[in-house]
């Protein structure tokens, strides 16, 4: 595990991933479940609260949703078995001597992890975290956009950085999103990073969207488009029909990994 100053105990992150599943934790059941105290649980759900992985309730906690944007290391760390497996299938479809945009996010990152055996990639990036990775692999050249750089991830957004990646026709984009609504819309919480991300769409002629779905229980303030817009998404698992139900009607290619 990166040292990235948080650490997840096993009960930890279980709790997570029972909070995950069914979108709240109470003290009671996790100390039943777990046969420690409700003090332990107690201490444990505010660890994990002051590491802003929950959201703390009475008698309990929720798994963070809302407009509330989780910070940077504890996104990585939610459904990060999943973001491995998602960026492997996105890399499979990515072949040598190809030319891609990588977009802001934690899945993101995964797929540039993904690619790091690739042969002739051009990679053109406004996430200094995946620039970090791949630059020093001599098969792979690799671009970053300028403009401001956000502090809590090290994202480049602004209109800078979509006047950069105008210049660009590549053959794919790879994209995330915070939040994928229902009807299919895709959703974001800052406003710069939209327009960076519907310049990347814009400017790809196969965009392939990378989300875990988690991201069907959130839901955040800012439109970046919509799922018809992608080519392919790939996620580990969709279980919600109207977006299914879209990726078959715009012939959007659905790629889930837990089922592979």
């Amino acid at each position: 595990m990166e040292d990235s100053g948080l650490f997840l105990s096993p009960r930890h992150a279980e709790i997570i991933q029972m909070a995950k599943d069914n979108g709240r934790v109470l003290v009671d059941d996790l100390a039943t479940y777990f046969s420690v105290t409700p003090q332990t649980i107690r201490k444990d759900l505010n660890d994990l609260c002051d590491q802003r992985l929950l959201t703390r309730i009475h008698g309990g906690a929720l798994f963070p949703s809302g407009i509330e944007n989780m910070e940077y290391e504890a996104r990585r760390k939610i459904a990060a078995d999943e973001k491995e497996a998602i960026g492997r299938a996105a890399a499979k479809l990515i072949p040598d001597n190809a030319s891609l945009f990588i977009n802001i996010g934690t899945t993101t990152e995964a797929v540039s992890k993904a690619l790091l055996d690739h042969n002739g990639l051009m990679v053109i990036t406004n996430n200094i975290n995946v620039a970090n990775r791949m630059r020093i692999y001599p098969s792979i050249e690799v671009v970053i956009a300028g403009g401001v750089v956000r502090g809590s991830d090290g994202g480049v957004v602004g209109e800078a950085a979509v006047d950069f990646i105008r210049q660009f026709k590549v053959d794919y984009a790879v994209i995330g999103a915070s939040a994928i609504d229902h009807d299919g819309a895709l959703l974001d919480f800052d406003f710069r990073e939209v327009k960076v991300a519907q310049a990347i769409i814009a400017n790809a002629r196969h965009v392939i969207l990378v989300s875990d779905r988690t991201k069907f229980e959130r839901t955040a303030p800012v439109r970046i488009g919509h799922l018809s817009q992608v080519n392919t998404f790939i996620t580990d698992r969709c279980d919600i029909p109207s977006v299914r139900r879209i990726c078959e009607e715009t012939e959007v290619r659905l790629i889930e990994t837990a089922l592979a």
